[in-house]
């Protein structure tokens, strides 16, 4: 079951990091980030630290407030937020042209809602690749209370350096997870290299767009709250990750990016204009309440010290998608769909 109460935030708070040592971390972890004065190249060449550090921190306030499935959606008019979430990931099954037992990668599986949601929708088997051993502890607990930790895994890895064989997987897909990467190019030759000849990778990227202005301070500062809300090293264009795949060697189906035609925005959850029961976490006064319970259980020693400065930098990344998405300068589903080809 995901974390339901206060009680289950707080004790999931700072992932595997000691109890004692979260303000720390929180510490390290903003000082990676360019809103606090931190430099592309630390945290490109920090990655798994600065990565690991982040779902630690964030993982327990992700899974309280999204559920299983920490993505965004393209919507439908009158589709609630979990449906929308779910038909996201079968969007993807779907065009990977998944079939029963086709053996799947997710890479950057999160706490596995979209691996088992594609599992059991196209009944494949999954492996979810991921380097955050609290993720992954909670994933497999996951994966057991719905039965499936017989025929779905997970395996603890850098998506740099995967360990698996050349030629392994049947498809490959990866849900706003590769943005982490240092290095797109590297990424992408890694999930090449594991994806069996002929076979495709779908990804739904988180990418600036063409209405970024390098320039403008405000579009630079949206950036940054991004960045440092989510962990990431930079985002990149549409049009360098496009380039990267090329580069990594695959064959490019198709290519869109999915916000500009969803009859509801995706960021809508997080807009503060916006009020929603079915999503009420999510919402602004939801935000609210959260970040005075999170007070309160760091006050009377329930959450560890440091955990209101968490609460506090993914506000301050919902502002910025938020404010990104209405000046349409940031995607989090740039979407495309891309093969090996059958001999090199």
């Amino acid at each position: 079951m995901s974390k339901s109460g206060a009680l289950d935030l707080a004790s999931g708070l700072g992932g595997k990091i000691d109890k004692e040592q979260v303000k720390s971390a929180v510490d390290e972890y903003e000082k990676y980030h360019g809103y606090y004065g931190g430099k592309e190249e630390s945290r490109k060449s920090n990655y798994t630290d600065m990565v690991n550090k982040y779902y630690d921190l964030a993982t327990s306030f992700y899974e309280y407030g999204w559920g299983e499935s920490f993505h965004f959606a393209h919507r439908w008019n009158g589709e609630s937020l979990r449906e929308s979430i779910k038909r996201h990931e079968h969007f993807l099954a779907l065009q990977l042209e998944l079939k029963p037992g086709m053996k799947v990668l997710d890479v950057g599986c999160g706490i596995g809602g979209p691996l088992r949601e594609i599992a059991r929708f196209s009944s494949t088997s999954v492996t979810g690749l991921n380097n955050n051993d609290y993720q992954i502890t909670r994933g497999k607990a996951l994966n057991r209370s719905v039965g499936l930790g017989a025929t779905c895994d997970f395996v603890k890895a850098d998506f740099m350096k995967m360990p698996f064989s050349d030629n392994t997987f049947d498809a490959v897909y990866a849900i706003e997870a590769t943005c982490h990467a240092p290095d797109p190019v590297g990424c992408y030759k890694e999930i090449y290299r594991v994806l069996k000849p002929g076979q495709c990778f779908a990804v739904y990227e988180w990418c600036i767009t063409d209405h970024y202005d390098p320039n403008n301070a405000t579009h630079k500062r949206i950036k940054d709250e991004i960045e440092l809300g989510n962990g990431l090293p930079d985002i990149r264009s549409t049009r360098q990750c496009l380039q990267a795949v090329k580069d990594a060697g695959f064959e490019v189906i198709w290519d869109k990016d999915l916000a500009e035609d969803s009859p509801l925005p995706w960021y809508l959850p997080l807009d503060p204009s916006r009020f929603s029961l079915s999503s009420f976490r999510l919402t602004t006064v939801g935000r609210i309440i959260t970040r005075n319970m999170v007070k309160v259980l760091e006050y009377v020693g329930l959450a560890p010290e440091g955990s209101q400065r968490v609460s506090s930098f993914l506000e301050k990344a919902a502002e910025g998608l938020v404010e990104g998405g209405k000046k349409e300068i940031f995607t989090p589903m740039y979407f495309f769909v891309v093969r090996k080809p059958l001999s090199e």
